[in-house]
């Protein structure tokens, strides 16, 4: 039982909550307002870390979710190369990420478009976005896009410090969620293997497409021990 009397540190942080969720909505509107797309999703990295700030939809969260656990698609081509990468089609372009293509050709989502965040000369993290129907952008949409992630940079990395300390730090909450039990898992993987922590990433993640299972569920059992690393033979 309470006195009615409102915490400020609780203030404070429902502020917060509510600051983060405005303004993770704020940052992708202006791409579905000004670009012929259906849906986005916009992420932040450090490292081998990545945290989803918000996603418009759950297909496009769920797109950003798949590259994630596959380690391919447009998202990594972005952020790796620090280029736009432009897919028209993804039932038409497999080659560069199979697994991915096809499990995008299931979701509602046939052209995909993903442009880097740029902070002078670090690449600190993606805008992801997706079309329903099949086509390519514009030129002028394309300039439109990288002039939008700009603005978003250094807003997008604000928002993260924010959503480090909050319980639901995005527009779409699955995806970050799902980082932090990904994360936990990866921390327990570098103890059992002795490995550095990308390592442990694509051990977990290599674990999970050879056995069928989302990255989820093994990270889930991993934090759980049910599910132990032993050496580069397997588990058990």
């Amino acid at each position: 039982m309470t006195d009615g009397t409102l915490d400020p540190e609780s203030a404070e942080a429902g502020e917060d909550r509510a600051l983060f969720r405005e303004s993770a909505a704020d940052l992708l509107a202006p791409f579905l307002e000004l670009l012929p797309v259906s849906g986005a999703s916009i992420s932040v990295a450090a490292g081998p870390s990545h945290s989803t700030l918000g996603a418009t939809d759950a297909t496009a969260g769920r797109l950003e979710q798949l590259q994630f656990e596959l380690g391919e698609g447009p998202h990594w081509g972005a952020l790796r190369s620090g280029r736009a990468v432009l897919v028209p089609d993804v039932r038409a372009d497999t080659s560069a990420w199979p697994v991915f293509a096809a499990a995008a050709s299931e979701l509602s989502a046939r052209a995909l478009f993903a442009f880097p965040l740029h902070l002078g000369a670090a690449i600190v993290g993606v805008v992801d976005l997706y079309r329903a129907a099949p086509g390519d952008l514009s030129g002028a949409d394309v300039a439109a896009a990288r002039s939008l992630a700009l603005v978003a940079s250094s807003a997008a990395m604000r928002l993260a410090s924010v959503s480090a300390s909050q319980e639901e730090p995005g527009v779409h909450a699955a995806a970050p969620e799902l980082r932090r039990v990904v994360h936990q898992a990866t921390g327990i993987l570098v103890v059992q293997l002795d490995v550095s922590a990308t390592e442990a990433f694509a051990r977990l993640r290599a674990h999970a497409f050879a056995s069928g299972a989302s990255l989820d569920a093994v990270a889930r059992d991993v934090v759980a021990r049910r599910l132990t690393f032993h050496d580069e033979r397997g588990t058990e």
